[in-house]
């Protein structure tokens, strides 16, 4: 890419990639048009491969950038040191309700770039890798002794996450995407979960 587009104010790189997020997320990157993204922008064609030259520099950009705008929300949000699984949980839950005010797509669009089946994962891996490396770490100061005896406690974590990517598929299907309801949605369903397999 052209690092010139970090010279473009931050409200128009913030549009840029919003509008890139949303309509790789909405079709994937096979059927992602180019002219949806600048309509989406406001922005003109020849800016978009002035800057990425292309539909897969552009990709590959929103991807490394979403990674690293996420981990650094979660380094900032998720504690250091070893909390109980379910307030971890919430702590995750609101490093991703912060991203969403911000870019709305872009939980959605890092999730959903795992089902492609293009030559772009290959451009992709390392950051993918990062994420996967980013995502395990976090997990791992999971204080697990609030389980009940019996309790798995990795399917409880498939559950959350299930839950999660659930409430934000749902939004998204009725393109209502919104940070707050997301996170009070999720927390409900949180409470739920911790009422019945916590000691």
């Amino acid at each position: 890419m052209n690092n010139r587009f970090f010279e473009l104010p931050k409200e128009k790189q913030d549009r840029f990639i919003n509008a890139a997020l949303q309509i790789f997320a909405k079709n994937g990157y096979k059927k992602a048009s180019t002219d949806e993204i600048v309509k989406a922008a406001g922005i003109s064609k020849g800016l978009l491969f002035h800057y990425f030259g292309s539909k897969q520099g552009l990709y590959e950009f929103v991807y490394m950038y979403s990674v690293k705008y996420i981990s650094m929300e979660y380094s900032r949000t998720v504690p250091l040191f070893s909390i109980d699984f379910f307030s971890l949980q919430r702590k995750v839950e609101e490093a991703k309700r912060d991203i969403i005010r911000n870019y709305p797509y872009m939980n959605l669009f890092v999730t959903l770039a795992f089902r492609e089946e293009t030559e772009i994962l290959t451009l992709i891996a390392d950051s993918m890798d990062q994420y996967s490396t980013m995502l395990s770490g976090i997990y791992q100061k999971a204080d697990l002794s609030c389980f009940k005896t019996g309790i798995d406690a990795s399917a409880v974590l498939k559950m959350c996450l299930f839950v999660a990517d659930g409430v934000l598929n749902e939004q998204f299907r009725n393109d209502s995407i919104d940070a707050e309801s997301y996170f009070t949605e999720v927390e409900s369903y949180l409470q739920l979960l911790e009422e019945n397999m916590c000691w």
